[in-house]
């Protein structure tokens, strides 16, 4: 039975928000919770620096906006000092662009405000058992920042090329020659060969063998 005991050891929090009305409110959600100890509670980031060196909580739950510099530049520095201490962020913004600075900085979830406290607690509770969390509302337009940046520089390149260069961009994908793809967009065998010089150099591609590879990784379809 004691092992069962050690197993469900409360998971022991720090509480980081610029605002007393909302530690208060969480910490008095949380110290509810058989699964949950809040060891001590913050308003900035040096107080919250010094809350983790102090206690070394396993989680740290952070708001992103505080009044002496951000929740992810303290995140960094804990997650740095502290591997073994897991960070959420908690704010009311569902920006990208903190949610990836987030994400760089070692946080293990990202949730907003508006979330309910029932799903708080799940969400807490699963980050402590070493799981990686977003909020359903930022996801989305987070992969698609990310989606963005990493196909970048393809779309780039794409919108240089015209709705016949893409047609035959899909063919030249698909493995067929040039007299195949000649005959199945009716021009001329030596047309095909100038398009596919044309394709390759405004893609900065060597070889047609690169553009099956190409057409995979961009997700082309002929649907566009």
């Amino acid at each position: 039975m004691t092992s069962d005991a050690e197993k469900v050891r409360p998971l022991r929090l720090v509480i980081v928000d610029d605002h007393e009305v909302v530690r208060q409110g969480l910490s008095s959600l949380l110290a509810r919770r058989p699964g949950f100890q809040v060891v001590a509670e913050a308003g900035t980031v040096a107080e919250a620096l010094a809350a983790a060196r102090r206690f070394q909580p396993d989680l740290v739950v952070m708001d992103v906006r505080l009044p002496d510099g951000t929740g992810i530049e303290a995140c960094r520095e804990i997650r740095s000092e502290m591997p073994e201490t897991k960070v959420v962020m908690l704010t009311s913004f569902p920006d990208e662009e903190a949610v990836l600075s987030a994400i760089l900085a070692g946080a293990s979830g990202y949730l907003l405000k508006q979330i309910r406290a029932r799903d708080l607690v799940e969400a807490l509770e699963a980050v402590g058992r070493g799981d990686s969390l977003l909020d359903p509302a930022v996801t989305e337009r987070v992969l698609e920042r990310v989606r963005r940046v990493a196909n970048a520089g393809a779309s780039d390149e794409l919108s240089a090329l015209t709705s016949q260069e893409r047609k035959i961009l899909l063919l030249v994908a698909e493995g067929k020659t040039n007299r195949e793809i000649a005959a199945e967009v009716f021009l001329s065998d030596k047309t095909v060969k100038n398009y596919v010089s044309s394709i390759l150099s405004k893609l900065n591609l060597q070889r047609r063998a690169q553009v099956a590879a190409f057409v995979a990784k961009n997700r082309l379809s002929g649907d566009g």
